[in-house]
């Protein structure tokens, strides 16, 4: 042990620097293997309907032959779906076909569409119908060849047709679309059993995903993601997590989307090796709907962001559940409040572990240790075979306490962004991931984000940092969200400027009143706007440039 990582000495007894030998060539294999291992085990449940570890295998054996009589090994094959059976089944079939994932984000524009279908020369895309439409206005200016589409009940047997019927002809949640060459995903699942499929080598050095950024510091990017990315990633969680999860007991609640970097790799990868029985959540912004589902089963672990526990936090009926079987709660993607963790660990008596990671990073880089008490405000230690430090504006290695930008190192930095060699140049330097978060680490090497880069507001020369803002905002039993923004001034060059949304009726002197409480005068914000919701991403993170546009 060296005193450049000292985070080694806050490792967990018996916990690795490495992780050693992969276990796997490929996702692909990792995953095929989980299925004959697990067999006659639930994989996934959705809407109440089961599917085994031996059906997603027979399915997506299936889905795999047909992608095989049409396309070649390596091509780019779209999925456009939210929590469905259909998304496992899809992700295992274009792995094993020797393709690679490109995961879409069904609530796209059609300009953002149009942008990843030809960024990442997609040859075929499966779309939910819900959203065929914006498929429909871009594909003419696409090289895609083939649409799979589906719906919702596709995989749910008698009761999804009549779901389907619901859907489409009583509820009119389907718009009228048209789209040439398509055939339907049952349609293709049965064209499979009559095909040939040929077991097809991927090394670990090939791509398995484009994971695209979600564009919210510019144009949105591909990150090429190996198979020696995700599954050496698999394997550092597993590590992690070595004496707190166990192989073919857990029930994992999944409410982030599958398409989602966070979810497809703790929820649909690890998982899936664990031989978890995995609960889809379609819809998690129907909060009672959701409170109900997770009711009926007794899960043992949940992923998400803060506004996911927020918001169950704040749905009657969440704190009736029974909690017996919970063990382990872990939120990323964005920063989880001391507010909502300490609530969270009083409603189910399960401490809310914050973890961090990139698209880049696919995903985890920094978790904090299962055996922890108690919420820290940290986002954790590097997990085994990561090393992070923190640099400044030129380059240089900070010590311990100094906030600059943190870089990331491991098995798990993506190879780069697809076809933007400058882009990936300006990201890894010397193997180095560049963040472009602001961190700090502590003398016990836990580190702690600060915020990103360009999100830091200056006022009058001071560094204010909105996560910071936030934090103690929301420590009012009141205030729901917040988010805090710079803004120009003549004076001070920035002021900050808070939006929030409320439980019951506030006055701006309130909201001030409780800020000087818990802030420094020039972090107090000057401007106050309530809001009934924040512009967020699909997974929930709060976007500041869309109200920094506004």
């Amino acid at each position: 042990m060296t005193n450049t990582k000292p985070w080694l000495k806050s490792y967990p007894e018996g916990m690795p620097e490495y992780i050693g030998d992969l276990s796997y060539d490929s996702v692909a294999e990792m995953l095929e293997k989980a299925c004959k291992k697990h067999g006659n085990r639930t994989a996934y449940v959705n809407f109440g309907k089961t599917l085994s570890y031996a059906q997603l295998d027979e399915c997506s054996k299936n889905l795999a032959a047909y992608l095989q009589s049409k396309f070649k090994k390596g091509d780019s094959i779209a999925i456009m779906l939210p929590n469905l059976l259909q998304y496992p089944v899809a992700v295992l079939g274009i792995l094993r076909a020797g393709m690679v994932v490109t995961n879409t984000n069904p609530l796209y524009t059609p300009r953002e569409l149009k942008h990843q279908l030809n960024d990442a020369s997609v040859k075929a895309i499966i779309v939910i119908e819900n959203y065929a439409t914006t498929l429909a206005e871009v594909i003419g200016e696409t090289n895609v060849e083939q649409v799979i589409t589906t719906q919702i009940g596709d995989m749910l047997g008698l009761k999804g047709s009549v779901m389907n019927f619901m859907i489409k002809k009583v509820k009119k949640m389907v718009p009228a679309f048209k789209l040439e060459n398509t055939l339907t995903f049952n349609q293709v699942i049965n064209k499979g059993k009559s095909l040939t499929f040929t077991e097809t080598k991927t090394t670990l050095d090939d791509i398995a995903f484009l994971q695209y950024t979600g564009g919210t510091t510019g144009v949105s990017k591909g990150a090429m993601l190996t198979n020696r990315n995700m599954v050496s990633n698999v394997e550092q969680v597993r590590t992690w997590n070595q004496d707190n999860l166990k192989d073919g007991e857990e029930i994992v609640i999944t409410a982030l989307p599958l398409y989602h970097i966070f979810a497809l790799n703790a929820n649909c990868l690890l998982f899936t090796e664990y031989g978890a029985k995995n609960i889809l959540i379609t819809n998690p912004r129907d909060m009672p709907g959701f409170v109900k589902e997770i009711g009926k089963h007794k899960f043992t672990a949940m992923t998400g962001v803060n506004t996911l526990f927020n918001g169950l936090l704040n749905t009657p009926g969440f704190d009736q559940i029974n909690f017996e079987n919970f063990r382990f709660a872990l939120g990323g993607g964005m920063a989880v409040q001391q507010n909502t963790a300490d609530r969270w660990k009083q409603v189910t008596g399960v401490t809310l572990l914050e973890a961090y990671g990139l698209t880049e990073t696919s995903p985890a880089a920094c978790i904090n240790p299962p055996t922890m008490a108690d919420f820290n405000g940290m986002i954790g230690l590097p997990i085994p075979s990561t090393e992070c430090k923190i640099i400044d504006d030129d380059g240089n290695t900070l010590p311990t306490g100094e906030r600059g930008e943190l870089c990331i190192k491991g098995p798990q930095v993506m190879k780069g962004y697809l076809n933007r060699p400058e882009a990936t140049a300006e990201t890894i330097v010397d193997d180095w991931l560049l963040t472009g978060d602001i961190a700090v680490m502590n003398e016990e090497g836990y580190f702690k984000i600060v915020d990103r880069k360009k999100d830091m507001i200056l006022v009058s020369g001071f560094n204010v940092y909105p996560n910071e803002i936030e934090d103690a905002v929301c420590l009012h039993a009141n205030i729901i969200e917040s988010a805090a923004i710079g803004i120009p001034d003549e004076k001070s060059g920035e002021v900050v400027k808070l939006f929030v949304v409320v439980e019951v009726e506030m006055s701006v002197d309130d909201v001030k009143a409780h800020c000087r409480e818990h802030l420094t005068g020039y972090k107090v914000p000057r401007h106050i706007e309530f809001r009934e919701d924040l512009p967020k991403t699909n997974v929930g993170k709060i976007l500041r440039k869309d109200l920094r546009e506004e």
